[in-house]
């Protein structure tokens, strides 16, 4: 299995996508997110670029999610926390989600024969997804203004630890990916103090959201796999997971 990590959204190209499970990674906060609404029993996520997209594409009883530069966006029900998204409120709702990088990682992966959203918090899950369908892999790092981004690298080693386990060491990782699965294991002891230290952690700990940081270090708190059906994101654990 080839697996190849990809550092940031700037440096992904649409004609290597078919054929390939692609796992896109935004750790601060975009996949968590995801991951946290679908497993508190939100219907589906569909993610969209722009904002004007998700006013678009709005129905009654939906929800809007997103942000811009880590602020909510105006006349939005949902911000860009975590905590937001395990509420009463999302349970059976479709949400709209625009996030400034997340989203925009989505969107370019679309060709993939499947399109999984992967954080720390279910990383094992999506690991055992892409080894079920034994096809190579593509795991992209959102990253953050088009640059890399250090807490999607070590999110990109944990699932490429755990393929490699998974596969009996059967995997043949890029250069970049070998860095981060050297990465993940010299910090997967300290997940935690890793994302505080990094760049975006400290910005978000600066925006009072130390809090966010610290709920998205934590690892394979779920089994949720979200995976884009028909331009929606929903659990798709049930297939794509051994019984």
């Amino acid at each position: 299995m080839q697996v190849d990590v990809i550092a940031s959204v700037a440096e992904a190209r649409g004609e290597d996508m078919p054929g390939r499970t692609v796992i896109v990674i935004d750790v601060l906060r975009a996949t968590s997110n995801m991951v946290t609404g679908l497993a508190h029993g939100a219907r589906g996520i569909i993610p969209v670029e722009t904002v004007q997209q998700a006013k678009s594409l709005y129905q009654p009883g939906d929800l809007l999610g997103g942000e811009r530069f880590c602020k909510k966006l105006a006349g939005f029900d949902l911000g860009n926390s975590p905590f937001e998204y395990m509420t009463e409120e999302i349970r059976d709702r479709q949400i709209l989600m625009t996030t400034t990088n997340g989203t925009r990682a989505i969107q370019k992966s679309l060709k993939a024969h499947t399109l999984i959203a992967c954080s720390l918090l279910n990383g094992r899950a999506c690991a055992e997804a892409a080894a079920n369908l034994g096809r190579d892999v593509i795991l992209l790092c959102s990253g953050t203004q088009d640059v890399f981004s250090l807490e999607d690298g070590l999110c990109a080693g944990m699932v490429a630890d755990e393929l490699h386990r998974l596969t009996s060491g059967r995997v043949e990782l890029n250069d970049f990916g070998l860095a981060m699965l050297s990465c993940y294991r010299e910090n997967r002891g300290a997940l935690r103090e890793a994302l505080l230290e990094c760049s975006n952690g400290k910005r978000l700990t600066k925006l009072g959201f130390a809090e966010d940081i610290e709920y998205c270090s934590r690892t394979d708190l779920y089994s949720v796999v979200p995976v884009v059906r028909d331009g929606m994101l929903i659990d798709g654990s049930e297939s794509l997971l051994r019984k």
